[in-house]
């Protein structure tokens, strides 16, 4: 069975790793990421990542993030905090059914 849940720590370490055996060969990764030509590779990559995050996802994200995040969790968490504050039973417990025990 594989185990789907890799974790940050292990990629930090693989990536250590991998600079360590890098730098074992002679590579400089400074005069590498330096150079003009590995800063133009940068820079184009960043504009395309730009690109597909203002033509794509900064919708969706927005739309998640205001409408959905901002809008029905947070303002409603604010809220029943606010009423439990006040001595007020939550929303959730107003609206809920009651059981009748007989």
């Amino acid at each position: 069975m594989i185990n789907k849940q890799s974790g940050f720590l292990k990629l930090v370490i693989i990536i250590v790793i991998a600079i360590i055996i890098l730098s074992y060969f002679g590579f400089d990764l400074r005069a590498i990421v330096e150079s003009p030509e590995s800063q133009g590779n940068l820079g184009y990559v960043w504009s395309l990542v730009i690109g597909f995050w203002d033509n794509y996802l900064a919708g969706p994200a927005s739309y998640l993030w205001n409408d959905i995040f901002i809008d029905l969790i947070w303002n409603t968490f604010v809220e029943n905090l606010e009423r439990l504050k006040g001595g007020e039973t939550m929303t959730l417990t107003e609206l809920a059914p009651e059981t009748i025990v007989q």
